[in-house]
């Protein structure tokens, strides 16, 4: 009895730390891109914006992807807080997990930005 309460807990952590650390999705992160048409304003392919004060995003970081993302979800408030009226709307419905796979799929993305001139 003892033996199948230990498998049944270390089971139970094995499934909590793997959905934790879930891997990014790539394909979920492009339809959400689709979803909350995020190209009306960051260009079709993520590289040419509507407006050249709009970044570019295709092939940008992941992780200040995430960052940016989370900041515009948190408000101008607090730490990392960003205030943009349209990306505060756009990103207030969006996931940890949303967040993760939508910068995984823009940084996959062939891009032109410029790292070092």
């Amino acid at each position: 009895m003892k033996t199948m309460f230990s498998l049944a807990a270390v089971l139970a952590f094995a499934l909590t730390v793997s959905s934790a650390f879930a891997a990014d999705d790539i394909a979920a992160g492009k339809a959400l891109t689709a979803k909350y048409a995020c190209a009306a304003c960051h260009g079709a392919n993520f590289n040419a914006p509507v407006d050249p004060s709009y970044p570019k995003l295709a092939g940008q970081h992941k992780s200040y992807l995430e960052y940016a993302l989370i900041g515009y979800k948190r408000g101008s408030g607090g730490a990392n807080g960003r205030s943009n009226a349209i990306m505060g709307a756009q990103v207030k419905p969006l996931s940890h997990q949303d967040i993760k796979n939508i910068a995984a799929y823009l940084h996959s993305l062939p891009g032109t930005l410029v790292l070092r001139k």
